[in-house]
C-alpha cells in the first residue's frame, strides 16, 4: 500500500490553482471538468511520478468550519517538505505569501507555516 493522493480543500478552484501552480511552483497533472467542479490535481515538480494534489472544493456543509477551526487554532492543513526553509520563506514572501509561522527549529525539523489564500495554514518542512 502507498500514498497516490492527498488533498486540500479549497474555497475556489482556479484560485487555487493559480497560488499552488504560480506561486509554490506545483505542476498540473489532470485537470477533469466534473459538474460544477473538476477533479485537479498538482504535482511536485521535483517528482512528477509522485503523489497527487488534489484541489478539492471545500462545498460539503462540514468543510469551511472545520477549515476554520483549524486556522483559528493555528493549526496548518497539510505540510510539505523542503530542502531549505529559510531559504523558501524568503522567495515566498518576496512573492507576497502572508507566514504566520516564520522559520522555527523545533528538534530535528525547522518549520514555516503561511496562509495559501485558500483558507489554509500549509506548513513547510525541513529535517535536519
Amino acid at each position: 500500500m502507498r500514498i497516490v493522493l492527498t488533498s486540500v480543500l479549497v474555497d475556489e478552484q482556479d484560485k487555487a490553482l493559480r497560488f499552488y501552480r504560480d506561486v509554490l511552483g506545483f505542476k498540473p497533472k489532470t485537470d477533469i471538468p466534473m459538474g460544477e467542479h473538476r477533479w485537479l490535481t498538482l504535482v511536485s515538480q521535483e517528482n512528477p511520478d509522485g503523489v497527487e494534489l488534489l484541489l478539492e472544493p471545500d462545498a460539503h456543509p462540514a468543510a469551511k468550519p472545520f477549515k476554520a477551526a483549524l486556522v483559528a487554532d493555528g493549526i496548518p492543513f497539510t505540510s510539505f517538505g523542503v530542502n531549505d526553509v529559510q531559504k523558501e520563506y524568503e522567495r515566498l514572501s518576496a512573492l507576497g505569501v502572508v507566514f504566520t509561522q516564520k522559520p522555527a527549529l523545533f528538534g530535528p525539523v525547522t518549520t514555516a507555516v503561511f496562509n495559501d489564500t485558500c483558507g489554509n495554514l500549509i506548513q513547510i518542512a525541513q529535517r535536519h
